[in-house]
């Protein structure tokens, strides 16, 4: 068979690409990876208390729109990289301003209280809970972001598993603000911003060998 009649041949009846699948895809794994979270804290750990002040709404929405912005962000992004070939043309900018955002507050918080305070902001009453919580609850949103990612066959498997791992930290966040009660922007900055990073570096660690295809 010549070139050209291969060609020919290969070429009829080839149906359309989907573009948006991808998205699709990553987006109802995250919907239905932030409900599974939310159930398990929820029945695990229980709703949190104390939700009697303007004060305590406030810090709730904060956390929500910090986790909930990183994991809106990274999925954006996964999304990306999940196509073969996929890559970042403006990097991960959008992903890194909510974290700037929360330390910036954290050090300004910091920065109005008296020294002698800062020790009880920063660790507050469950800093080991969260500390180990988050990590552990995002497990399945995190294996169930890589599935949905490999179904796409990445290529650059270590900057997508880094950012299924964001996702999936960032998912779990979202649903242990609705158990915590420490409401201390320090707190925030460090034990749900670095929890959500060590997923992430997990994600980059497992990517490699979870996404290979």
């Amino acid at each position: 068979m010549k070139t050209d009649d291969l060609v020919n041949v290969l070429s009829t009846r080839v149906e359309p690409v989907d573009s948006r699948k991808v998205g699709r895809r990553i987006a109802l794994t995250v919907a239905l990876a932030s409900a599974l979270a939310v159930t398990t804290i929820l029945v695990g750990l229980g709703p949190r208390t104390g939700l009697n002040s303007a004060a305590a709404w406030a810090f709730l929405l904060l956390k929500i729109a910090f986790a909930a912005t990183v994991t809106g962000a990274a999925a954006a992004y996964l999304t990306k990289l999940s196509r073969p070939g996929g890559s970042l043309r403006h990097g991960a900018t959008v992903v890194v301003l909510p974290f700037l955002a929360v330390v910036a507050l954290a050090l300004v918080s910091l920065g109005a209280a008296p020294a002698s305070h800062w020790d009880r902001m920063v660790t507050g009453d469950a800093w080991l809970e969260c500390l180990v919580s988050i990590p552990v609850i995002a497990i399945v949103p995190f294996a169930m972001t890589m599935w949905a990612a490999r179904q796409a066959a990445p290529t650059d498997l270590r900057r997508a598993g880094a950012f299924a791992g964001l996702v999936a930290g960032g998912i779990s966040a979202f649903a242990y603000a609705l158990h915590c009660t420490d409401d201390s922007l320090p707190f925030v900055a460090v034990w749900y911003g670095g929890t959500i990073v060590l997923c992430t570096l997990a994600g980059a660690l497992l990517g490699p060998r979870l996404l290979r295809w």
